[in-house]
């Protein structure tokens, strides 16, 4: 082995070479085919200080002991006398000697074993007697130790930097196994140092210091990879939201054609009934309550969408512009789902019907309801109306659309169940319309608008969460006294005077009237810090929430109490509808079974119905009836899709008619073809020949009479063919099953209509022997026919009946 220490290369890295065992070259693994770079032409070694620091050679110590000389005297002059051969000094004739002490190792082996009467043939023993043995040879003492293993002895060679040549500087005796400087030799280390055994920032870079003070160019490259990556990744995520982002609001989803909003009649239907019914129905689907007068009010404008019922708030513009505003408003529109806000179905921008379309919520405004004197209302239920407007104000002022901006009792509406929504918010650009009056309608809108958006006129619509704080304290108070919106004890102002006043900013601030019970102080606290004149002094949705909370600690048994009457009102409406569900029900059943009964057999179809598998089922004996009409192609080719259909339809219907008469089952009908059953799947016996019979001579007789409607001159020609025999039947498909036949009855007859004629009933052999059972059928032998698959059949002509027969 070889060892060099590269001066291009940092301390602690080294080239390692091996050498053959006899040093006979010092050829490298790493220069095949070459000399090393040490070495020059004329053998010598100096160019190596140029290449390399340090050069260390470990080679097989060349033998001392005095017989190794003459021995290879000896080898010398036998190569050269016996094999012409000039063998060279050096230290590759050691196998020379090597392979001498091997002999005599191998003879004293095989002597003691002869000694011992041992077998001479047996490798193993022989090779085991070798071990642990010591003997002098002519390489000097041969030791072997207990794995066969020879003890060697090695010399370090090291390069000389003065001289260039190499010399022995320590040696390795293998039987001692001491390592020993050779006195006045030292090894020349690179810089005059022992190299570390191992370097200081590792074999693979493993120290920790080497790995913070600088970085691999495979690690480098590796960040910049996994930054450059993360970049594109983050971007590539950015475009597919912008991309999805476009798409949806490109889609339209939002978007409803006025042709698909169907008007609806329930203001004229409830004025007209709004005498004749009583308070029974409040609370019905008619979305509406009655007053105390006995009239029925209707809340909102409504009409049919898909089948259901649904607002419509017409908007005041002649046409809406589709900018990316509008479109953004209509798209969180969409988004925002709540319990407590009404729910947007959609928008129409057709002129000159421009809409939106909501949810529709039959028991309507809370301010009808207020103004309802027959609704009875207690603190528990203003509690739950109040805690369902917080609820929705919270979610939505989380929401992606921020603020209501409009909010007040009219806009909050009251589904079946008493639950409060919030409706009319979003949508600030599309509802937009400019204020062309004053009018008294108009400043009734504004009772609940906060001060602070009073006063500004460019942008009258505009919304804040403090604004739409300053319009529940206005709502809080309507629930509380139950009176007027902004109502003011002693006064009688227009809404144009309240408004005005609230807007000029009066010290103190113009407020609605207070006054309720001592025991209701926390809610007086509550509405007046809701409509404080500075918008900060207002509290949020979230700490109103908390105060609600805590004014109605302790009231469980009321709102208990208020369940327990609400659920008794929902189950007297709901016995009735339940009723009315049922019986609907009911009647759907049973046109579902009797469509049932039309595609399969009875039998079969209660099988179906008890959840069990229909099984087929072989049947010894039935007769199937085939037929068509002749020239129907050429009919149908002469004739539109519709009358095609009108003729078949009106023809099956009449043979439809005609067979319920007799104990058959339609199997199927495919274009102008007919197929019938008798036998199957309740078995009749014989019957079944005189069935189908009996059946042939209606049907022959209903076509000689049945007029086309688009042809009425025309004859249709019906072909009929009868065969009896053995069928095997089953329900096919778990999609529209079918009862199917199966086996050579089912061709055999199909072969009789097929060569049949017009206007005639062709029977088999087999039939015409069932019916003669009867004597009561008019029969005329037509011959051996040839049928193709069959080969020639004797069949027969079904004349009629006699008239003495009777059916039994």
């Amino acid at each position: 082995m070889l060892y060099a220490h590269h001066e291009g290369l940092t301390t602690g890295d080294y080239a390692f070479f091996y050498i053959d065992l006899f040093g006979a070259s010092l050829q490298s693994s790493i220069f095949p085919d070459r000399q090393l770079p040490w070495r020059r032409e004329d053998g010598h070694d100096a160019i190596a200080c140029e290449a390399y620091k340090a050069v260390m050679i470990i080679t097989y110590a060349e033998p001392t002991n005095p017989e190794y000389r003459p021995f290879l005297e000896e080898i010398k002059e036998a190569a050269e006398a016996q094999l012409n051969f000039t063998m060279e000094d050096g230290l590759k004739n050691y196998i020379a000697g090597a392979f001498h002490d091997g002999v005599m190792l191998y003879a004293q082996a095989a002597h003691e074993m002869l000694e011992q009467k041992g077998s001479f043939s047996n490798g193993s023993l022989i090779t085991h007697q070798m071990r642990n043995r010591t003997f002098y040879g002519v390489t000097g003492v041969v030791k072997i130790d207990q794995n066969g293993d020879r003890e060697t002895d090695y010399s370090l060679w090291d390069m000389n930097p003065a001289k260039g040549e190499f010399e022995i500087v320590a040696s390795y005796n293998g039987i001692t196994k001491k390592f020993e400087l050779v006195p006045g030799k030292d090894i020349h280390w690179p810089g005059n140092a022992v190299p570390r055994d191992v370097p200081f920032c590792g074999f693979e870079n493993s120290n920790l210091a080497c790995q913070k003070a600088s970085f691999s160019l495979l690690e480098i490259l590796s960040l910049t990879m996994t930054l450059v990556l993360s970049i594109v990744i983050v971007t590539a995520f950015f475009v597919y939201r912008k991309l999805k982002l476009e798409k949806e609001l490109a889609s339209e989803l939002w978007r409803i054609h006025w042709e698909d909003v169907q008007s609806s009649n329930l203001e004229k239907n409830l004025r007209s009934m709004g005498s004749k019914l009583t308070l029974s129905l409040r609370g019905s689907n008619y979305g509406s309550l009655l007053t105390t007068e006995g009239q029925f009010q209707v809340y909102a404008k409504t009409a049919y969408y898909k089948g259901n019922l649904v607002a419509v708030k017409h908007v005041n513009r002649k046409r809406i512009d589709l900018t990316r505003n509008v479109l953004f408003e209509l798209k969180h529109m969409r988004d925002v789902q709540n319990k407590h806000l009404t729910r947007f179905i959609g928008a129409c921008i057709d002129p000159p019907n421009i809409c939106i379309l909501t949810e529709y919520c039959t028991r309507g405004s809370l301010q009808d309801i207020l103004e309802n004197d027959s609704i009875t209302l207690d603190w528990m239920f203003r509690y739950s109306l109040t805690s369902d407007i917080v609820k929705g104000m919270l979610f939505l002022h989380n929401s992606v659309i921020n603020y209501h901006g409009n909010l007040k009792s009219c806009n909050c509406v009251v589904d079946s169940r008493f639950v409060l929504k919030i409706t009319d918010y979003g949508l600030e650009s599309f509802c937009q319309s400019p204020e062309t009056d004053d009018s008294h309608a108009l400043f009734a809108k504004k009772l609940w608008t906060a001060p602070e958006l009073l006063r500004v006129e460019s942008t009258p619509l505009l919304g804040t969460q403090k604004g739409d704080v300053y319009s529940f304290g206005i709502i809080l108070q309507e629930i509380a006294l139950r009176n007027s919106v902004f109502y003011v004890e002693g006064t009688d102002l227009s809404p144009k005077e309240i408004v005005e006043r609230v807007k000029s900013g009066e010290h103190p601030p113009f407020r609605p009237s207070v006054n309720l019970p001592s025991n209701l102080e926390e809610v007086v606290h509550l509405m007046q810090r809701c409509w404080a004149e500075d918008p900060q002094e207002r509290p949020d949705f979230h700490h109103i929430k908390g105060m609600l909370r805590k004014f109605d600690k302790g009231n469980s048994c009321n709102l208990l109490d208020t369940l327990l009457s609400r659920m008794e009102q929902y189950a007297n409406n709901l016995e009735e509808l339940v009723e009315e569900r049922t019986q609907a029900y009911l009647e759907e059943k049973r046109k579902a079974e009797a469509l049932l009964y039309q595609i399969l057999p009875h039998s079969v179809a209660e099988q179906l119905k008890r959840g069990e598998t229909v099984q087929a089922e072989a049947f010894d004996s039935v007769t199937i009836y085939f037929s068509d009409i002749v020239g129907f192609t050429a009919l149908s080719a002469e004739s539109t899709p519709m009358q095609v259909v009108a003729l078949l339809n009106d023809l099956y219907t009449c043979f439809d008619a005609i067979i319920d008469n007799f104990d058959v089952y339609k199997v199927e009908t495919i274009g102008d073809a007919y197929m019938v059953v008798s036998g199957l799947p309740v078995r009749n016996g014989w019957l079944h020949a005189r069935e189908v019979s009996h059946m042939s001579l209606a049907l022959l007789e209903a076509v000689r009479n049945f007029k086309i409607r688009h042809r009425p001159e025309q004859q249709l020609k019906l072909r009929i063919g009868i065969h009896s025999g053995p069928v095997c039947a089953g329900v096919v498909g778990l999609k529209m099953p079918r009862y199917c036949l199966f086996g050579d009855t089912v061709n055999t007859a199909s072969r009789m209509e097929s060569n049949g004629e017009a206007l005639k009933i062709h029977l088999s052999g087999t039939t015409k022997s069932i019916l003669e059972e009867f004597g009561c059928f008019e029969l005329e032998l037509r011959g051996d026919v040839e049928m193709k698959g069959k080969g020639k059949l004797r069949t027969y002509w079904l004349l009629g009946e006699r008239v003495t027969s009777t059916r039994g």
